[in-house]
């Protein structure tokens, strides 16, 4: 346990990073820097990296003034956070005016303490299926040449294994190797969104670009079917999910996965079947359920209309129809999830917070899953020409207000099995 705050840390432009025992790490909410608890900070957990930021200069506390200034030494520097675990805090730098915009990653702040690296974050979700350690790479292969082997017409597998597992390291991916927990099941090439921070698909001329690449084929019902049942008969915790990193909109692909659903609840009643989707299309969603779809998770930058749809920048739907879509699935007798990325300065400030327990309410939600949102800080408020972010309670602060109000919500990371959902939930907000 801490007993002081850590030091800031710095980058020199070649890949070493250095403590300032000048200044105090601190962290950011929206535009401005903050200093952060001491009891806010935990050890940066296994499969964290550090991040150069080019361009950046870090902000710190001055240990003898207790002034807040910036550290000229070289560049700033801030963590990933891995799943399971949500950031307090982003990393507090001043950008220069040539600095170039970052890649589509979580930038959480980060302090150095005895011999240790230290982030402000607290672990939201007790489930390991993505630990870094949980991963044996000589099983992922001997797992990857067993499925491909098994299936060697599927396009989708091999998409997964050959795309997804070998060449971008995908966990949930990974996990389908190892025949375990949740199989993903991307099927659309296509997107009624535009995303400003989407991870699969840029624009050319945009001066950041994707980190994979988007999936440019329909699978068949045959090719879903072949593999995903023998997963929901065989894993341990099983679920699918359609609506992956790597595809479009699965909402689009709706006749195709209704079609896929019914044939494998054919086959067998194993298991969960989930889709991860902008809840565009709340007619497609009451077609799906009446197949047999057990969840559903709808993504979200922000539960207010105004950020939302400057974010989105969605085609033929509007903010309403997510609603109502999470609406239909808990009426069906559904699990309803937000795949909520947090933004400290806008995900807990006052109005937000106000907007969620709204959502809360009207839908009857289930859970939020916390999620580290992926995109440079400065960018993202650039571009949707947020200039003020209001009055911010505290990610913490926001947390504990919902879990207090609304104590059967479930918080987490990752979609839950239907064992999880039938009763077997710990709380993890414990954690």
């Amino acid at each position: 346990m801490l007993l002081q705050s850590p030091y800031l840390l710095y980058s020199d432009g070649a890949g070493n990073i250095f403590e300032d025992l000048s200044l105090y790490a601190v962290g950011r909410s929206g535009w401005d820097a903050y200093e952060i608890s001491v009891e806010d900070w935990i050890e940066l957990p296994q499969g964290g990296n550090l991040y150069e930021l080019p361009g950046r200069r870090g902000i710190g506390v001055d240990v003898e003034t207790g002034e807040m200034r910036l550290c000229q030494k070289g560049w700033a520097v801030a963590a990933f956070i891995p799943p399971a675990y949500t950031g307090l805090f982003i990393a507090a730098y001043e950008t220069t005016e040539d600095a170039p915009t970052l890649p589509l990653f979580c930038y959480t702040a980060v302090g150095w303490f005895d011999e240790k690296m230290y982030v402000p974050a607290l672990r939201i979700e007790n489930d390991i299926r993505q630990e870094s350690k949980g991963y044996d790479e000589n099983n992922i292969l001997m797992g990857m040449q067993s499925l491909l082997k098994a299936y060697p017409q599927n396009r989708l597998v091999k998409h997964l294994m050959n795309t997804c597992c070998a060449t971008y390291h995908c966990p949930a991916a990974k996990n389908l190797s190892l025949g375990r927990w949740e199989c993903p099941v991307p099927s659309s090439p296509a997107c009624n969104a535009n995303c400003i921070g989407c991870i699969s698909f840029q624009p050319e001329d945009e001066m950041i670009v994707s980190n994979q690449d988007r999936l440019t084929f329909k699978p068949t019902v045959e090719e879903i079917v072949e593999f995903t049942v023998p997963h929901l008969i065989n894993a341990p915790f099983p679920l699918i999910s359609f609506g992956q990193g790597c595809e479009g909109e699965p909402l689009l692909m709706w006749e195709t996965i209704r079609e896929a659903i019914i044939e494998i609840r054919k086959h067998t009643h194993n298991g969960s079947i989930n889709i991860n989707t902008n809840g565009s299309k709340p007619d497609a969603v009451k077609a799906l359920c009446e197949a047999g779809l057990n969840s559903i998770r709808v993504s979200t930058n922000s539960v207010r209309e105004k950020i939302y749809t400057p974010y989105y920048r969605p085609n033929n739907y509007q903010f309403e129809d997510i609603v109502e879509s999470l609406k239909i699935v808990r009426d069906y007798g559904g699990w309803t999830s937000i795949n909520y990325f947090v933004f400290p300065g806008i995900t807990d400030c006052v109005d937000e917070y106000e907007a969620l327990r709204k959502l809360i309410k009207e839908t009857g939600l289930k859970m939020i899953q916390w999620r580290n949102f992926n995109i440079d800080p400065d960018w993202y408020l650039g571009q949707m020409q947020i200039i003020d972010t209001g009055e911010a309670m505290g990610i913490k602060n926001l947390m504990q207000d919902i879990h207090e109000e609304f104590p059967d919500l479930k918080f987490g990371y990752f979609n839950p099995s239907i064992e999880r959902i039938k009763g077997n939930f710990e709380t993890d907000f414990a954690h």
